[in-house]
């Protein structure tokens, strides 16, 4: 099973989402090609309600833990109640990749 796959079920299994973007941005990033170190997650969840920013992310990490400790390099997080998805409705974007790695430092 792919990395996004994998992260996909352990977020619905775990947050019960109702709105799920799950996007590979690796290929924005100085990895090889078809890697799979750089993601972005937008998870909209009534878990999230009166938790803040930190107690949302702390939430998307436990759900995805074991990604996190097996290669999955960066997880940028997007996670909203959905009363904020219906205000938003538009998830952030990541910066591009400025180059560099730690093999070339």
């Amino acid at each position: 099973m792919s990395r996004e796959a994998t992260l996909r079920s352990a977020l619905e299994e775990h947050l019960d989402p109702i709105e799920l973007r799950v996007t590979n941005e690796s290929s924005q990033h100085n990895v090889p090609p078809n890697s799979e170190t750089h993601f972005r997650v937008l998870v909209v969840s009534q878990r999230f309600e009166s938790k803040n920013r930190l107690a949302r992310h702390r939430a998307v990490h436990q759900a995805v833990g074991e990604e996190l400790e097996s290669g999955l390099h960066a997880l940028a997080i997007d996670a909203w109640t959905p009363q904020e998805w219906e205000e938003r409705a538009q998830p952030s974007q990541s910066p591009e990749c400025r180059g560099g790695s730690a093999a070339e430092q």
